[in-house]
Formats: C-alpha cells, structure tokens, sequence
C-alpha cells in the first residue's frame, strides 16, 4: 500500500490528476458503488471533487490535496478493490487483494488523458464534459455533456455565479429548509443554477422562489422544474413591489432588475433580515440628472462619462446603504451577460452578531451629499434605517 500512498503524494503534489475512479467494492451490499474524483478551482483555490455513487442518488465533497490522498487511501484500504487514476503522461490502475496488499500498473495515457488539459481555468463547479440535467433542458449543453459552442459564454456566466455562491454559502442555516427568493428571475439560468448547487451537489434543503413580470416566461420555467422533478422551486409572475412572504428568506437575488427595482429588492431583503444578498444592478437612471459636483465638471459635462459615473456612484451608494443596514458588503466584478454589460455584483453577508453602524451612517451621508443627490429613492426603499 505505500506503493499507492507514495503514487497519490506525487499526482496530487504536482496536481497531474485529471480524474480518477474507485470501483469493485469488497462489500457486494455496500451502497456505494463507485467512487469518482476530479480537480476543480473554487474560490482559485484548486480542490478535488468526490462523487460517491449509489443506486440512486449520488453524493458530493470537496477536498484538499492532503484530504484527497487520505480519502482514496482510504477507500482502498477499507472499501474498495481498485482504482484508475488519468494523468496526461500515463494512466495508473491499482489492484488491491483480500490481504491488503496493492499492486500497481502504469500504461500509456488513454484518451481520457490525453484528451484533457490540466487548465485550471477550465474545472467549473458544474464541468463541461459531464450531463447536467438543467444545462441540458436549458439548451447550454447537449445531452452527451458537451457545452454547445455558442452556449459557452452562459456556461461560464453560471459557473462564476455560483463560485460567488460558494464563496457565501456557508453563511445560510442549515438546520431547517432555506427559503431563497430570485427577483427578476428572467429565463432563470442562474435561478436553476442556484437550485442545483445547493440542493444537488450541496445537498441542502431548500425551496426557491423565483418572480418575473412575464407570465409565458414563468410558466416555461415551471414547466421545466416540473420535468426536472424540482417540486421546491417555483416561479411566480409579479412585480418585485407586491411580493409579500410570510416567513423569513435566507437569501435574496436581484440580477439585472432595472433601475429602482433594485433598490425594492434590496429593502426587502433588509426587512426580512436575510442572511445573503447578491444583486446585479441594471440600468441605474434615477441619478443622472441628479448628481452634480464642481470639483468633478470636466467628468460630468461628457454624457457618456457622465452616465457611467452615474451607475458608479448609484451602486456605490446602494453598498454604503446595506452598510449601514448592519451587513458586510462587497463589490466584485461579474461575467457580462449576452444581453447587458452590467457586470457588478453586489454581495452582502449579514454578520452573526449585530455592528455598530454610526461610522457607516456617516459615510452615507458625506457620500450622498458631495454628489448633491436629494432623496433617492434608495431612502425611500429603506425607510428609517437612512433617514437623519
């Protein structure tokens, strides 16, 4: 078995592995059947994906290198009796026998090794060379696996929501079903991405609710959560304004809702307290004739320039405000859709303990009035929490 130890330290310390599979378990009656692995970057930091299969259900973890190697060590130790590991220079197959004993053969690299790039950039949470029902009913990929070539800038777009995602997922609650309402869900690529993260590879239960103005757009998308058997994500039609939900919500997406739309989904969040906010704004027009600043006259005389300054200083102006709501607030870049180049991202994480805001209160204000901006509507939206 050191044989094995030793081969696994060297595959994983070069980070040569581009796949591997865990097969014959010694157990007939054991429910898992299959063990297989591969790299994945989450985070930029580079994991390793086990995915245990059962009869009927399939389950998922993300390791380390060292987890990794103690992980396959020790399914051959205890469960199974060999392994195929793919590396671009050769292919491994590991024997173990009833004694324990391993024995290992190298041979040159098959197609599956050959035919993959140990590119980092290239290993989403969701691969690109494997089925994914919804990517599939979606028409991202085709059913053998493959993203379809002018699908690949959608396909990166949902991979890098849900690296967000996964940067914030550890905040939610785990003890009890989620509650996670999408406003503007549109033809809702990244709402089934979201669903399928957390309740298909996260495994955690959750209900999503997903609202759009467009009521043929919603009954297309609940129509294919009914075909993927999604019972708990539904789409509503309706305006961001009238929705009303009883109970709290964990989570609240907001991307590309137009204009103060997004300040309505933002006031919502806060008054339900929810743990995540991620919004994507979308035409920031209420500001533009409002800003005014002498010190910045040669920027805001262009009208080009002048709108672009707008959007900035509005979004700036939407995370000052959830800063002063009592969240911590970060804005990041994200992928450009095929339809918008609105391409930020605002996520806010409710911290586990209440803060001091004065000095965010402050910085609102000072922000707010170096621009000459009298009651935007964001204070509307927010009520007492911005007023003087």
């Amino acid at each position: 078995m050191q044989k094995v130890v030793d081969l696994l330290a060297s595959l994983l310390s070069d980070e040569s592995l581009l796949s591997g599979t865990i097969s014959s378990p010694r157990d007939k009656k054991s429910p898992v059947t299959k063990v297989s692995t591969r790299p994945m970057l989450l985070r930029d930091r580079l994991l390793y994906q086990f995915t245990y299969h059962e009869a009927k259900r399939v389950t998922h973890r993300n390791l380390d290198q060292t987890e990794s190697q103690a992980e396959i060590t020790a399914l051959l130790k205890q469960h199974f009796n060999q392994a195929q590991l793919f590396t671009q220079q050769a292919d491994y197959h590991i024997f173990v026998n009833a004694n324990g004993k391993a024995k290992v053969l190298t041979r040159p690299p098959s197609k599956q090794g050959t035919t993959s790039t140990h590119n980092r950039s290239k290993h989403y949470i969701i691969p690109n060379d494997q089925p994914c029902s919804f990517l599939t009913r979606l028409g991202v990929m085709n059913k053998r696996g493959q993203v379809l070539p002018s699908r690949m800038g959608k396909f990166k777009q949902v991979n890098r929501f849900l690296e967000m995602v996964a940067d914030v997922v550890d905040y939610l609650s785990t003890d009890r079903e989620l509650c996670i309402v999408d406003f503007g869900c549109g033809k809702s690529y990244l709402t089934f991405a979201l669903y399928h993260y957390l309740h298909e590879i996260r495994n955690l239960n959750v209900q999503i609710i997903g609202l759009d103005l467009k009521e043929e757009v919603v009954r297309h998308c609940n129509d294919i959560a009914q075909d993927l058997k999604w019972p708990k994500l539904r789409f509503w039609a309706g305006d961001i304004k009238d929705y009303q939900h009883r109970e709290s919500v964990d989570m609240v997406v907001s991307l590309h809702a137009c204009d103060t739309a997004t300040d309505i989904a933002l006031a919502k969040a806060v008054e339900w307290q929810s743990q995540v906010i991620l919004s994507v704004p979308c035409c920031q027009h209420e500001l533009l004739r409002q800003i005014e600043n002498t010190a910045m006259r040669p920027l805001i005389k262009h009208g080009i320039l002048k709108e672009r300054l707008a959007a900035l200083v509005t979004d700036s102006l939407r995370a000052s405000a959830l800063e002063v709501a009592g969240y911590n607030v970060q804005v990041l870049e994200f992928v450009e859709t095929e339809h918008t180049a609105k391409n930020l991202l605002i996520r806010a994480v409710r911290p586990s303990q209440p803060k001091d805001t004065q000095q965010a209160k402050k910085e609102y204000v000072t922000f707010r009035d170096a621009w000459s901006i009298r009651n935007p509507f964001i204070e509307k939206a927010f009520g007492h929490l911005l007023q003087e």
